[in-house]
């Protein structure tokens, strides 16, 4: 009988203590943690986005320091220089490698030679691009974002990029409509030479 006692004494504790807990809401128990963030959609996420994912590394170009060579911050994301001639490049020297020029805003590989786009706000830039555009550029990897363009042409890793969200992107997009507009038009990609 004891035992009995005993064990109906501790499913009522279990029971009490089970209504007790009830009661309060569980820490991010059945929640999307993503959904506990700030404002979906900001100029201040795009900047962190714009800073943190390497837009700089490529899209602004370079000025040397004692440190070596480091972002232009006047030249902020306007691309590759249109006045910047590269040497000349026998690409039989650099088969099986991709090579960049001093300020990594231009690369040489197996489809030719690519240069950074200007994502200032000018006319040179995205400046005339709809947010649908921007999307479409990245999502779909197509150049300034139309349908039937060309694919964009490495190193812009647009297949990882693709992997952030539309919100993501759209604070990308608003952030880069608030940065200093540079009017630099960006040489057109060359094709290999077949060498």
């Amino acid at each position: 009988m004891k035992r009995v006692v005993l064990i109906l004494g501790i499913l009522f504790l279990m029971g009490a203590c089970n209504e007790i807990k009830s009661k309060e809401e569980p820490l991010n128990e059945g929640k999307d943690i993503a959904m506990v963030k700030e404002p979906s959609i900001s100029v201040e996420r795009g900047k962190y986005l714009v800073n943190t994912i390497g837009c700089t590394d490529c899209h602004t170009p370079k000025m040397m320091t004692e440190n070596g060579p480091e972002p232009n911050p006047e030249l902020f994301l306007s691309g590759h220089p249109s006045s910047e001639k590269l040497p000349p490049l026998d690409p039989s020297n650099v088969k099986g490698y991709l090579a960049f020029n001093m300020g990594l805003t231009a690369a040489v590989g197996p489809w030719g030679t690519s240069f950074a786009a200007n994502l200032t706000p000018d006319n040179t830039g995205i400046g005339n691009w709809t947010e649908e555009q921007f999307l479409t550029s990245i999502k779909e990897g197509k150049y300034k974002g139309i349908m039937n363009s060309r694919t964009l042409l490495p190193p812009m890793p647009w297949q990882q990029y693709r992997m952030l969200t539309d919100d993501d992107l759209k604070s990308i997009f608003k952030y880069l409509e608030t940065i200093n507009p540079i009017e630099n038009v960006v040489p057109s990609p060359v094709p290999p030479t077949g060498n």
